[in-house]
């Protein structure tokens, strides 16, 4: 299987073929977005400062180092827990253009829907990788919102070859952890019956 790299801007197209449990990689943009940035722009209906059509959004806190004169690198990019965005993440992929959301675990009908009808992906990045996920950004070509603090400022990094990224809902609105749920629940009931069978004697 050869290797699946998306660069930014990217289209519709780029997307059609791919589907849930894909592993891809992204060059260009990625910009760090998570809960007060989603808040700020669907509750408070503020723009964002920084153009994501066609482009990603990392659900990360980043650690940054500050090196003078602007001038910032990061240290350490982990993803934090997608589902804390879920009810901002239909309209804000509406309202974006945004092609790719990545982050920790799962995401809800809210992103499902958005994704389907807009187009875009949710992916999953390996929790446990954010000093090695540091080495993949090129470097942070500016800072937004910085009264937010570290962690919820806008940090717009070019990456080169940014992942493994595991596709967990794709542009049909199919979602991976949904899908698992059944049928890991379907072999937890097999095997409870299966064990409940062998300690019927137990009082």
């Amino acid at each position: 299987m050869s290797k699946k790299v998306l660069t930014t801007p990217i289209k519709d197209e780029d997307l059609k073929d791919i589907r849930i449990g894909d592993i891809i990689y992204l060059t260009g943009t990625l910009v760090t977005c998570r809960d007060v940035a989603h808040r700020r722009l669907i509750e408070e209906k503020i723009p964002l400062p920084v153009d994501l059509k066609g482009k990603a959004i990392f659900h990360a806190g980043p650690i940054v180092r500050d090196l003078g004169n602007e001038n910032y690198e990061i240290v350490s990019i982990g993803p934090t827990t997608s589902m804390r965005m879920e009810k901002f993440e239909k309209e804000f992929i509406e309202e974006t253009g945004v092609k790719l959301i990545v982050g920790k675990g799962g995401m809800g009908k809210n992103t499902e829907e958005g994704c389907k009808n807009h187009k875009a992906l949710h992916l999953v990045y390996p929790a446990g990788n954010a000093v090695y996920a540091a080495t993949k950004v090129e470097q942070i070509r500016e800072v937004h919102w910085k009264d937010l603090g570290m962690p919820e400022s806008l940090w717009v990094c070019e990456v080169d070859e940014f992942g493994p990224l595991i596709v967990s809902i794709d542009t049909e609105g199919n979602n991976i952890f949904e899908e698992n749920k059944v049928e890991f629940n379907k072999k937890k009931e097999e095997q409870y019956e299966l064990i409940s069978k062998q300690v019927r004697f137990i009082k």
